[in-house]
């Protein structure tokens, strides 16, 4: 029996990609007002910046990370002493820009007449701030509450324990494939991978089903409970 469907964020409900390339744009807009250095960086300097910092601080708050990242960023024109207020402008116009995928909405509803839905990231998404308010039945953020990140066993254990359900009642949906999948079946939760892209399926990964868009989702999820196979999972 299947009760609950909790969503990862980013990429998942949330069309990230372009709400942080905004928030980059307006940072180097600032740069460039703040100091003749910052003509000659550009926005892909910026949006690699995010990559040189991630792998040492892959289990840090993804503010943190930000942050750093954008530190670098200042750095490059000699704008350090600016961070706080880079910081402020790229947030506030990240989640100004941060909206659900045209899929996601419709495919809440569908879900919502028979299953309770829960909501769980390693982001900084805050659904009320992010276009979903109001739909979800709980809420869990990596780094409250002393909650670890993806994948660590402990948040899979926390999104049972909030649902007040077994493990094996609850569905995980996610676009990526170690994080939303294979650690979520290894602590005995099912999972879906939202392949948006078309990728390969990686070799090691063994998802409960697999769908290219969330209007395929409810379908999928009521054959899931129903006990019936899936020829791709």
């Amino acid at each position: 029996m299947l009760t609950h469907v909790v969503f990862d964020a980013d990429e998942t409900l949330l069309d990230l990609r372009p709400a942080v390339t905004g928030g980059l744009v307006v940072v180097l807009d600032e740069m460039r007002r703040l100091s003749p250095a910052a003509a000659e960086v550009s926005l892909a300097e910026l949006e690699s910046d995010w990559a040189a910092v991630f792998g040492a601080m892959r289990a840090a708050p993804v503010m943190e990370i930000r942050r750093a990242a954008l530190a670098r960023s200042l750095s490059r024109a000699g704008l350090d002493a600016h961070l706080d207020d880079v910081a402020r402008l790229f947030f506030a116009r990240r989640f100004a820009l941060t909206r659900p995928f045209p899929d996601a909405l419709p495919a809440l509803a569908a879900l919502r007449r028979r299953y309770a839905l829960g909501y769980a990231t390693n982001g900084n998404s805050r659904a009320e701030r992010c276009g979903l308010a109001g739909e979800f039945t709980f809420e869990l953020y990596a780094h409250e509450d002393g909650l670890p990140k993806k994948p660590d066993p402990r948040f899979y254990a926390a999104v049972a324990a909030t649902a007040g359900v077994p493990p094996e009642q609850i569905v995980y949906v996610g676009d990526q494939p170690d994080i939303d999948v294979v650690a979520p079946r290894q602590a005995g939760l099912r999972a879906v991978w939202l392949n948006r892209r078309g990728l390969p399926r990686p070799p090691e990964m063994s998802a409960d089903a697999e769908v290219s868009t969330l209007a395929e989702l409810p379908t999928v999820v009521d054959r899931l409970a129903a006990g019936r196979e899936l020829s791709d999972a």
